[in-house]
């Protein structure tokens, strides 16, 4: 008992390395410097002009990946200015529809947006009845905090914050990918190694972007309410919170409307272009062909880019509130306290020396290299990030410290919270490569998904939904294995850090997600501008490398979030002031039953809400090639603008739905069954969430990739099953077509829910532990 507690003194006035000034300097510095180095990447591909003049190609001819081969039209005697021009027009179209329903949506969530700042203002401050006078802290009875107000005004201000940075992350990358899909078709006229850097230095430009914001936009506000708050740490990092409810709050509504949107337009075009008319995908005699490539961006681009912000802002704000309360909040030791900020500054710039392999010190040359190189980013920013993590807790944490654990202060090494993060970091490659495994049509699950298909679509489907279920095993075990080993080195606080180790190379992770979409795109407007055979297999090669990558960052973001949900329930425990959660209390097993089922209702919900405005698309589509002379022999152009109206209007209207389920239910329960209830929702939807989400992501990601096995016909078992229009493909396309809502809508929103619910949990967690539980006083 008395080394504990001479540890304990010890750690109470032990001192970071780096010096205050020093962090005070290098998280702005590396966060500008990612904000620079996208902007750079941004020009680069800006310098691929949509133009057909020569000159413009032949100005930076240095002989690589085909830069100095005559383009491909050339060869084929193509007229290249049409084909250009063309180009352009498709890439306009898209981005002014994308644009189009981006503004839509931001008009219905910025009022929800207001609504809900008002409803954190009213409920927070009722907690001391709107009372301006300082309280006892809730940690220390014997220090004064600042009143309740406080921390309503100021929690309000970073969920505005957090909102505003989530809408504009997830628009940039919508406005990057849009102005990247043509440049990448037409430098696929040069080789696939050229469209190959322009895809992937285009999803850089979101990766660095959205990392160096939440990170820059997180450091201001702590420093700006630092001025207020002064030396009442526990206040300030409390009001933090909203910073990750707002991020999270916008990028539910973006993935679920984006989800619907792209999937209603995607499962109308496959259901009549190719199992009907049996006509190419993203034929431009297809009329929901330019819905179906506006909705990759607002659904793949802009709502993963608010959910993978959302992760991030909430892992740090876990991390923060935790950490407020240990020694580093009651030694005022600032560097230490800044820990998650630093290691997503290291993140930054390990990202930034691990995009430089993909984009100048290697070479694509040939497609079979495509899929090897986004792994390789993988695999390179992992090892680079374990040493820099290794760097960052030995400068930047005092040798040991304390942890708050549940009502006590636990001991750490920090090279016990180096294991944490590392744990988290690498249970990230393994889970992105278990994805890999089982969505990529180079190894033997789906392949054996596409065989199945010999025997019509049932026997797709059931393969399809058996190899899903079997996929969560590997993932579950990993997240198992960080949370038991960052909870026993560090409590809840490691587990908030393990989870920002996974997402610690978020830059490089949302390059090659978003890298997909881009990819997409490409052959989209490669088959729309009538374009060359060879072209469109370039671009079908990295649309496949594209699509095992997209379910990679699906994995990615599902493992994260289920850490960070994790944490953030640790946290409102702690804050609500429950000593421990009896699954044996009814009110916890009520709870418990009810929040496994809300990943189910939530998953109704928004897969009806697919079906449902797919309907209406199927119904379109079919009309327009009914009653449209010469639409199917090429000398009518189809209504383009009304299937890009039906995917509009039926994303925003169905998009309200599941989110006010996810954002009433903590409201609803912890208000009228009090803080024990709404922990069991929160620990039953983290568990039955992250089973469903794996499942579905990598479920639709299979059935997506043996369909694209079956058509590229790359091996004698595939072309034993093609080509195209042949029985096992139509088998393909309809399990495609069913996955397509569970990989792109229900399966990542899920993810969203689980955190979410724990983050605003959190954040009203005064109010709840104050006013909650009504019907249970009513009646006791």
């Amino acid at each position: 008992m008395h080394k504990v507690s001479a540890l304990f003194r010890r750690a109470m006035l032990a001192k970071a390395l780096l010096p205050e000034v020093w962090t005070e300097t290098l998280v702005p510095v590396c966060a500008v410097v990612g904000i620079v180095f996208s902007l750079f990447q941004w020009y680069v591909v800006s310098c691929v002009k949509l133009t057909a003049d020569r000159s413009d190609l032949s100005s930076t001819e240095d002989g690589k990946n085909g830069h100095g081969d005559y383009l491909i039209e050339e060869e084929e005697g193509v007229n290249d200015h049409s084909v250009v021009a063309k180009c352009a027009e498709i890439q306009t179209a898209i981005s002014e529809g994308a644009t189009s329903f981006l503004f839509t949506e931001y008009k219905y969530v910025g009022v929800f947006m207001v609504f809900f700042a008002a409803i954190i203002f009213l409920f927070l401050g009722s907690v001391e009845g709107f009372s301006i006078k300082s309280q006892p802290c809730t940690y220390d009875k014997t220090r004064t905090c600042k009143p309740a107000l406080a921390t309503a005004v100021f929690s309000t201000i970073s969920f505005v914050l957090g909102a505003v940075t989530s809408v504009l992350s997830g628009f940039l990358g919508m406005k990057i990918a849009t102005y990247a899909n043509a440049r990448t078709t037409l430098e696929a006229r040069r080789g696939v190694g050229k469209a190959f850097i322009v895809a992937f230095r285009s999803g850089a430009v979101m990766g660095f972007l959205l990392a160096a914001n939440g990170l820059l936009v997180l450091y201001i506000t702590i420093n700006l309410f630092k001025i207020y708050y002064g030396d009442n740490w526990e206040g300030l990092f409390e009001s933090i919170t909203g910073y990750g409810l707002g991020g999270s709050s916008m990028a539910l509504f973006g993935r679920v409307g984006g989800g619907i949107y792209t999937k209603a337009a995607d499962v109308g075009a496959d259901l009549v272009g190719k199992v009907e008319r049996n006509i190419p995908e993203d034929d431009p005699r297809n009329p929901a062909v330019i819905a179906d490539n506006v909705g990759d961006n607002v659904g793949d681009i802009a709502g993963m880019g608010s959910d993978l912000f959302g992760s991030y802002a909430e892992s740090s704000c876990a991390a923060l509130v935790v950490a407020s309360i240990s020694s580093f909040g009651i030694n005022h030791d600032f560097t230490a306290m800044l820990f998650p900020l630093l290691i997503s500054s290291m993140g930054i710039l390990v990202c930034l020396i691990t995009t430089l392999f993909a984009t100048d010190i290697s070479e694509i040359k040939a497609v079979k290299e495509i899929e090897p190189a986004l792994k390789n980013q993988l695999i390179i920013s992992t090892i680079i990030m374990t040493v820099g993590i290794a760097l960052v807790s030995w400068i930047g944490l005092p040798s040991s410290f304390t942890i708050f654990n549940f009502g006590t202060q636990k001991v750490v090494k920090n090279w016990e919270l180096f294991l944490c993060v590392a744990v988290g970091l690498w249970a990230g490659l393994i889970i992105g490569f278990v994805t890999e495994y089982y969505t990529s049509n180079a190894y033997s699950p789906v392949q054996d998904v596409a065989d199945s298909c010999r025997t019509g679509a049932a026997t797709n489907v059931i393969f399809g939904l058996a190899l899903g279920y079997k996929s969560v095993i590997i993932p579950i075990f990993a997240i198992a294995v960080s949370i038991f080993v960052s909870f026993s080195f560090a409590a809840m606080y490691g587990v908030a850090v393990a989870a920002l180790g996974m997402l610690s190379t978020i830059a490089t992770g949302l390059a090659i997600d978003a890298y997909g979409p881009i990819s997409d795109n490409a052959g989209g407007i490669a088959e729309m501008a009538g374009m060359s055979h060879r072209i469109r297999e370039r671009t079908d090669a990295l649309d496949a490398a594209g699509n095992t990558t997209a379910a990679i960052g699906k994995g990615f973001a599902i493992g994260s979030a289920a850490l960070v949900s994790l944490a953030l329930f640790g946290a409102f425990v702690s804050r609500a002031g429950i000593h421990k959660v009896d699954v044996l209390t009814p009110k916890v097993v009520i709870g418990l039953l009810v929040g496994a089922m809300l990943p189910y209702w939530f998953s109704a919900m928004t897969m009806k809400s697919v079906g449902s405005a797919a309907l209406k698309m199927v119904e379109e589509v079919r009309r327009q090639f009914n009653t449209i002379p010469g639409l199917m022999e090429g000398t009518a152009k189809p209504d383009y603008a009304t299937c890009v109206k039906i995917s509009t209007d039926a994303s925003i209207k169905e998009m309200i739905p599941p989110g006010c389920l996810v954002m009433l239910t903590p409201l609803i329960v912890g208000f009228f069954f009090g803080v024990e209830t709404l922990s069991g929702v929160l620990a039953g939807s983290l568990i039955s969430g992250v089973q469903i989400a794996i499942s579905a992501s990598n479920t639709g990601g299979a059935w997506d990739n043996a369909k694209k096995y079956i058509e590229a016909g790359a091996s004698e078992h595939a072309r034993s099953l093609g080509p195209k229009g042949s029985e096992p493909h139509k088998a393909a396309v309809i399990g495609d077509t069913i996955g397509d809502p569970l990989k792109d809508t229900s399966g990542p929103s899920l993810n969203i829910l689980i955190k979410l619910m724990a983050v605003e949990s959190l954040v009203f967690a005064p109010f709840f532990a104050t006013h909650g539980g009504l019907l249970f006083r009513i009646f006791s």
